[in-house]
């Protein structure tokens, strides 16, 4: 029994030691300091969970000395699962001091969604102004207007897990103001009436889906471009001529080609002509010795003397 007893003790002794060495005392005592509950158990606990300790409690007193209701074992959960605690937890103080409806639930997915949430706080605070790049819209009077174009967006915390990125909202205000010029009867219109492109990119509501929230848009700069309508025109005359050439071209090459065709038969006819001129000879003489055909015997002139009185065998 005073063998086991000894052994029990030694053991007892061994994992006290190992416990004390575990623990975070200095953690701890920051954590009593600053009047944070933290239980020794739950210190130990993270230390075999091979978690890091200091920066985790470090990141809880930070929040619950802002007054912000968070968990230890949540902001454990989202070291864990990969996440920036500590731009988790100076978003939630930024959000709590400008009055933000902003949950430790929605932050954490925030920035596990690959968003930087303490940004998106601030950009909810401070909206932020992207610069379009030169939009080309084109009137119905052919005129082309380039337009530069600055968007104040503000994030919508609400939308920023899942909703389209800052691209999208470009790529929509830009298809939005196209298609504002292109409704337009004159080019001087826009021209005159800037705020119509305004009023109609607004009025479309083209932040549905994205993480932002269109707060204004303000048309910078607008340029007159080409004539696109005359360069059209130009374009269609120049088309209409090769094709008008082509068909031209194609006429002359049929009436050559029949002219071709008229000269050989022509030199067909004189053929024909020579070969029946050949035969011609041919049948009449072949009619000759067929007897079909007489020729008439010339007469033989009368001898006449010298008084003027004829003789031979007629003569008296």
């Amino acid at each position: 029994m005073n063998i086991f007893f000894v052994v029990l003790l030694v053991l007892t002794v061994i994992v006290l030691a190992y416990l004390v060495k575990l623990f975070p005392f200095m953690t701890y005592i920051n954590c009593m300091s600053a009047n944070v509950p933290c239980s020794p158990f739950q210190l130990i606990a993270m230390q075999l969970r091979n978690v890091p300790t200091d920066f985790i409690i470090e990141n809880y007193v930070k929040a619950r000395k802002a007054g912000l209701p968070v968990i230890l074992d949540r902001l454990e959960v989202h070291v864990l699962s990969g996440g920036n605690l500590n731009n988790v937890i100076s978003a939630l103080i930024s959000a709590s001091r400008s009055n933000i409806d902003l949950n430790f639930e929605r932050a954490a997915a925030i920035d596990l969604a690959g968003r930087d949430v303490n940004d998106a706080v601030k950009m909810s605070v401070q909206p932020r102004v992207l610069k379009s790049p030169d939009i080309h819209g084109i009137a119905k009077d052919g005129i082309e207007l380039i337009v530069r174009a600055n968007i104040t967006v503000r994030a919508n915390l609400m939308t920023m897990v899942g909703g389209a990125g800052e691209d999208t909202v470009l790529a929509r205000v830009c298809e939005g103001i196209v298609s504002a010029i292109g409704s337009a009867e004159k080019h001087s219109i826009v021209l005159n009436k800037p705020e119509m492109l305004t009023q109609r990119v607004i009025a479309a509501g083209l932040d549905v889906g994205t993480a932002f929230e269109i707060v204004s848009l303000d048309i910078s700069d607008i340029d007159v471009g080409r004539n696109i309508g005359a360069h059209l025109k130009n374009a269609q005359a120049v088309a209409d001529k090769k094709v008008g050439e082509a068909k031209a071209e194609g006429r002359r090459a049929l009436a050559m080609a029949l002219t071709q065709e008229n000269k050989a038969a022509e030199q067909q006819a004189k053929a024909n002509l020579v070969q029946a001129e050949m035969k011609v000879p041919l049948a009449l003489a072949e009619t000759f010795r067929n007897g079909k055909i007489l020729v008439p015997r010339k007469k033989r002139p009368v001898p006449v003397d010298r008084a003027g009185l004829g003789f031979g065998d007629d003569a008296g």
